[in-house]
């Protein structure tokens, strides 16, 4: 047992016990150690962006899922939390791509073009993707980083290809031209959840367009969107609407582009809503989801004016060909006034969709894109609703379950360089090979066919990645679908004339096989494998991600469980809330409103962080983040140390046996209010009400054990009792003991300091607490047997609680009479029962009591005593000598107009009529607190002026 240093200096303990723990494997799992006595628990972490920097919303996230970890091992569980890092696809391109244009390395990537343009990918992830896995390292972190995954590994990719394939054949894939969400900045498809609606400030545009048929005759049109005018191939409008229906059949001249203004066909469509705008809609079947379903229901020709980038092409027409988008909006609606047809602009604010990454708007686009037609829909919805698998909190499960009801097609190709490449191959054209594939042709591909139909043959590899090598054939197209190919069999399609698919997979489509992949699945169903991790730890108990991700993740990954493991993927899934500053906005860089944690944890240390941080973090709320959450959290662990290190300093014996008979009334107290807090943690842990377990934690080790048990106990300490010392000090360290466990998920690095040294280790085994705090039993609420030996009965909290009282009224009876705090006073006592001699020496200690004395059965107070009560006793402060008398009649009549003056104030208000029912309730009822509260400090004072002496 070293002895614990006056001052806890975060840095150097953290330091050494991540080495400590690390050297001893204590954070690697071990699927043969995992038996009926020793369950598994497992929780795989969200995979952090591969070259991200830790966040505040990390810290959060991560300390849950450490909290957790921690936990499991103390209850004996067989743990693992596995780490890794996703690629990410768009991000890390741009990231990437922006890198290389400010070294003037390229001015797009098509100047390296694809090879050596993800060589410099791999190059930066080389470099910077360690870095958050380092900085969770320094927050404490428990992950099993010996089974570190990268969504990008070799085994990873194959189990993502294997996916496609399996789906493709299933029917399940398949590729169409659709309106997608396009990016113009990432030049890619998104997904419906990687874009965000935000509210835009604009103009609505109304122009008119002459009817051909009768001339002089003109349709007003609404369109935030003139410079896709160019694009409209008709006008719609209701077959109800009287003002239009005769026009129906017939054509409009197309305002734009000038030099070719089309007639367009006047179209009925039941969609069109009357009441917006003018009731006549342009029809924009390129550019417009609605107008594309308009378009199919009508036949309409297509016509696409946008490039990709988002500039204007040439069908838009020799005065926009060439234009930004948002450039030639403002030369669009120039060229209608100038020609007469433009009535009028008028602001407009509507939502428009951006790209989550990008941060600008998207743009409908007709594009051939891969699409997913999502497995296991209904099993993945019924799990949450029967509530076999839960959400915490659980009005998330109405959201999911709405999501699920009217789910999409999933778009999982992105025009992107970097991610999986679609597994797909196509035979050149011209090629020889597109007709007439057979054996001989199977055979120049190294393999045998095992089956043909007309148009398309499927046939397994023999060499190279062998059984799971296969592709399938279409001679009408002449693709292939392979899977899990090795690099000379992909060499061998190359030979051939094939040419893979150029695009990649969106991101989630790895990450949404997270839980059993970065296990080592290689394609087997949950009950055939042969995997001991997946046996042992498949499925995982929780998940712990924000609820922005539901359906890009959480979902799927419900999907992808069942599809492909036949059950779940884990049983809890924990949302937590999103960090925002004071102002309500979320942390972000680009408002300088998001500190960085590696620099809270140098000034504070990573245990006040974690403390901070969930100590003001309800379940599934927003965190209001403020650095004096923090700060708090360091004076946390400075109590915890100083009360460790005071223990310390007493000697004795360390967890000697309690004696039951010597045990006071304070000692039974201290002991049943553990109790009671392991009680309510328990339950709080149960809820995932993290906050609460902290707020519990709190309440009992620094009011009830630090400001009240501690400073009880020091009567004993400072008396002559031996026998009572070290009983006390024995119950000190069988409360610290439990404490510091209790404590350890949160504070990881102080509790194991302090552990050893208190010497808690010593007499431990070394898997159950004497290694490492980390496997120490976790603690248990008191039997009924130890509270029957110890005494532990209701009466007790009722004497204790009738002791603080009174110390509490005799401080304020100090304070009221103007007598300082740190000054030795004679108290007078007349207790209304038996009152034991140690508890009035804590009565003395308490009350600062130079004497205590206790009052005989003739003793009078004389003039001059002020006195409070309570059940436990009369107390009575002398305070002739005490005080000047006159000085204190002055300060106490100064104070007693001041306080007749606020009375008269609120009692003016109070009887305005103007006021009273006007007001809301609530501030009525502050009034008449306040008043009431005036009224009690003048009668405090009366009395306190009555006590004077002579």
């Amino acid at each position: 047992m070293s002895e614990i240093p006056k001052a806890y200096e975060p840095q150097s303990v953290e330091d050494k016990w991540y080495a400590f723990w690390q050297q001893h494997d204590c954070f690697k799992a071990d699927p043969a150690r995992v038996t009926e006595r020793r369950p598994a628990y497992s929780i795989v972490i969200p995979p952090p962006n591969v070259t991200g920097v830790l966040t505040l919303g990390h810290v959060l996230n991560n300390t849950i899922q450490d909290i957790l970890a921690r936990k499991a091992r103390m209850e004996g569980k067989e743990v693992l939390w596995l780490p890794g890092t996703d690629h990410a696809g768009i991000a890390t391109q741009t990231v990437v791509e922006r890198t290389l244009k400010k070294q003037g390395a390229i001015k797009h990537r098509d100047d390296l073009g694809r090879e050596k343009f993800l060589e410099k990918v791999w190059e930066w992830k080389e470099k910077h993707g360690g870095i958050i896995i380092q900085q969770l390292k320094k927050i404490g972190a428990s992950c099993d980083w010996s089974r570190e995954r990268f969504t990008m590994d070799p085994e990873y990719s194959r189990c993502v290809q294997h996916v496609f394939v399996d789906l493709y054949r299933k029917g399940l894939i398949y590729r169409g031209k659709r309106m997608v969400n396009w990016c113009p900045a990432s030049l890619t498809a998104l997904s419906d959840e990687e874009v965000v609606m935000q509210e835009q400030k604009g103009s609505l545009y109304y122009f008119k367009v002459e009817v051909v048929e009768e001339p002089g005759t003109w349709l007003t049109i609404a369109t935030t969107r003139p410079e896709t005018i160019p694009a409209d191939t008709a006008v719609a409008v209701n077959p109800k609407d009287p003002r239009y229906a005769r026009l129906i059949g017939k054509h409009v001249r197309r305002a734009l582009p000038i030099e070719n203004q089309a007639h367009l066909p006047i179209v009925a469509d039941d969609h069109i809503d009357p009441e917006f705008g003018t009731g006549v809609l342009k029809v924009t079947p390129a550019h417009d989801r609605a107008d594309f379903d308009i378009g199919l229901r009508h036949q309409l020709p297509v016509i696409d004016v946008l490039n990709a980038n988002g500039t204007m092409n040439d069908l838009a027409g020799k005065d926009l060909a060439g234009l930004d988008r948002f450039a030639a909006r403002k030369k669009a609606a120039e060229i209608l006034e100038a020609h007469g047809t433009l009535e009028k602009a008028e602001p407009y604010a509507n939502n428009v969709g951006f790209s989550e990454r990008a941060g600008v708007p998207i743009e409908p686009r007709l594009s051939e894109q891969w699409f997913l037609k999502y497995p296991a829909t209904q099993s993945s919805q019924s799990c949450v609703a029967q509530g076999s698998l839960r959400f915490h909190p659980d009005r998330w499960a109405k959201v999911y379950d709405h999501w699920m009801a009217g789910i999409q097609d999933w778009c999982i190709s992105r025009q992107l360089w970097w991610g999986h490449r679609i597994p797909v191959w196509t035979l050149e054209k011209g090629s020889d090979r597109r007709a007439g594939f057979d054996a001989k042709f199977a055979a120049q591909l190294g393999g045998t066919s095992p089956g043909a139909t007309t148009t398309a043959h499927r046939f397994s590899f023999s060499g190279g990645s062998g059984a799971e090598s296969w592709v399938r054939f279409n001679a009408d197209n002449g693709s292939i679908h392979a899977a899990t190919l090795s690099a000379a069999e992909e060499a061998k399609l190359v030979e051939l004339g094939f040419v893979q698919d150029p695009d990649v997979l969106d991101t989630w489509f790895s990450s949404w096989l997270w839980p059993f992949a970065t296990m080592g699945w290689v394609g087997e169903s949950a009950k055939d494998n042969h995997n001991a991790t997946l046996k042992a730890f498949y499925p995982t108990a929780d998940l712990v991600t924000g609820p922005d991700i539901i359906f890009f993740w959480v979902a799927r990954m419900i999907m992808a469980g069942y599809e492909f493991m036949g059950e779940m993927p884990f049983r809890n899934v924990y949302f937590t809330g999103i960090i925002r500053d004071k102002q309500g906005r979320k942390m972000s860089k680009s408002l300088g409103n998001s500190p960085d944690p590696l620099d809270l944890v140098s000034k504070y240390g990573a245990d006040a962080l974690r403390f901070g941080v969930m100590r003001s973090a309800p379940l599934g709320q927003d965190v209001i983040y403020d650095e004096l959450n923090v700060e708090l959290g360091r004076n946390f662990c400075n109590k915890l140390w100083n009360a460790c290190r005071f223990r310390q300093m007493q000697g004795g014996d360390v967890q000697a046996e309690i004696r039951p008979d010597l045990l006071t009334n304070d000692d039974r107290w201290i002991l049943l209010r553990l109790d009671q807090a392991l009680r309510e943690i328990e339950r709080a842990y149960e809820a995932y009400r993290f906050s609460e377990v902290t707020q519990t934690l709190y309440r009992f080790f620094w009011s009830e054990y630090c400001d009240w048990y501690v400073e009880a106990s020091k009567a004993a300490f400072f008396g002559e009792d031996t026998a009572i010392r070290a009983n006390k000090l024995a119950v000190i360290d069988f409360v610290l003991s439990h404490t510091l466990r209790l404590f350890h998920p949160f504070l990881p690095f102080i509790t194991e300091e302090l552990w050893h040294g208190l010497g808690y280790a010593a007499d431990m085994p070394a898997q159950q607490g004497g290694l490492t705090l980390m496997t120490a039993p976790w603690p248990q609420p008191l039997n009924e047997d130890e509270k029957l030996e110890w005494g532990l009965e209701e009466s007790v909290d009722q004497v204790a609680n009738a002791k603080i009282e009174l110390v509490g009224l005799g401080r304020n009876l100090r304070a009221l009479s103007n007598v300082p705090a740190n000054k030795k006073v004679r108290f007078v006592i007349r207790p209304s029962g038996d009152l034991p001699d140690a508890e009035l020496a804590t009565l003395r200690l308490l009350l600062n009591a130079d004497p205590l004395e206790r009052a005989t059965p003739d003793w009078k107070p004389e003039k001059g005593t002020a006195m409070v009560s309570n059940n436990l006793a009369d107390l009575y402060l002398p305070l002739a000598g005490l005080i000047d008398t006159a000085a204190e009649r002055s300060r106490l009549g100064k104070e007693l107009e001041k306080v007749d003056a606020e009375i008269a104030k609120v009692q003016e208000k109070l009887a305005n009529p103007n006021f009273t029912q006007k007001v809301p309730a609530k501030v009525l009822q502050e009034h008449q607190q306040r008043l009431l509260d005036w009224q009690t400090k003048k009668q405090q004072i009366l009395g306190a002026l009555a006590n004077l002496p002579e």
